[in-house]
């Protein structure tokens, strides 16, 4: 008969290593519940205002499309919408060209840019149309929001707002209720991962407050009640030139690299109200990772997904034959390329 302290001993012992193999278990789903697993990037831009006297607001929108460009997201998956060509206006002293600061360092409006939807194109029901993938037979592949359930969104909006509506060039608006609408559809349809909305414009934390769809989170340089003010005036134009809060923004953006490590938590803090004089609201509870541990560049970069055969692929090699490899490879192993050096 065997003793009651073995018996004891046994179950102390069996209980001690079942509660090792829970916590390796659980660190490893923690460690893997921090990680993107995304594929591939895309961001729109939106800048949804008309009017000289409104020229900050397409140096908003060209700011940040010059930002991701600048870490990687190529053309082919950015969305660009402006509202009005201010580079092409008969006021602007400097034809064919957009400044976001005084100093008129850097033309924002490049040889490189490429608009989507410009002036009257700039609509509601462009908007949700890109965004839920309802267009057109018609519509070329540059002017579609190609994602799919491993995309990484970013949804940058510039404009005049107020208590849950954004302007679209003076003439109508897209209330909050249809955007969380538009975002719905998005994850109903699989056409994102996660999704960052950034939106610059009075009240602007009202348009975020209907959201309700899994893994978005939202910043809004302004909460309800107050104005997202503009940064300073260029003086040989004539008009303010940049906001507030994506003046900040982009000076935090320019000290990021495509390897850097800075997080969205940090990213959220580059504008206090004693810079930003409004009070910038972010929204994080439908999102699931901790935004201290999510890299800004997995939005603002992009992923480039290589993979990598074990043995030499022989150009005479028949695609039936590759097909018949791609099972036997242990897709565990493939890992992501660091960003292809810049020339």
């Amino acid at each position: 008969m065997i003793p009651l302290t073995r018996i004891f001993s046994f179950i102390l012992l069996l209980s001690c290593l079942i509660a090792l193999s829970t916590a390796h278990t659980s660190t490893e789903g923690a460690s893997h519940f921090f990680k993107s697993n995304h594929t591939n990037n895309w961001a729109v831009i939106v800048d949804t205002s008309r009017y000289w006297f409104n020229y900050r607001h397409v140096a908003n929108a060209l700011s940040f499309y010059r930002s991701v460009k600048r870490l990687g997201i190529p053309d082919s998956q950015i969305i660009l919408m402006l509202a009005d060509d201010m580079a092409c206006n008969p006021r602007n002293p400097h034809a064919a060209t957009v400044f976001n600061n005084k100093n008129e360092a850097i033309n924002v409006y490049g040889d490189d840019v490429e608009v989507d939807y410009r002036g009257y194109e700039v609509t509601v029901e462009n908007f949700i149309r890109v965004l839920t993938g309802r267009l057109p037979e018609t519509t070329p592949r540059s002017k579609r929001l190609l994602t799919d359930e491993r995309s990484n969104v970013l949804v940058y909006m510039s404009g005049h707002g107020g208590d849950g509506f954004l302007k679209f060039q003076d003439s109508e608006e897209i209330s909050s209720d249809e955007l969380a609408d538009a975002f719905g559809q998005m994850h109903e349809k699989l056409r994102y991962h996660e999704l960052l909305f950034i939106i610059d414009t009075c009240q602007a934390s009202s348009m975020f407050q209907k959201f309700y769809s899994p893994n978005l989170i939202g910043i809004a340089s302004s909460k309800v009640g107050e104005d997202s003010l503009s940064h300073h005036i260029d003086p040989a134009i004539g008009v303010y030139v940049i906001d507030r809060f994506t003046y900040y923004a982009l000076e935090f953006l320019e000290s990021v690299t495509s390897q850097s490590q800075k997080t969205l938590a940090q990213f959220f803090q580059t504008c206090p109200k004693s810079k930003c004089r409004s009070t910038v609201v972010t929204r994080t509870d439908l999102f699931i990772r901790d935004p201290s541990k999510v890299l800004v560049t997995d939005f603002f970069g992009s992923v480039r997904n290589v993979e990598f055969l074990q043995r030499p692929a022989s150009k005479q090699r028949k695609r039936e034959e590759f097909m018949d490899l791609q099972p036997k490879l242990d897709r565990g192993s493939f890992t992501y390329l660091p960003q292809f050096p810049r020339f």
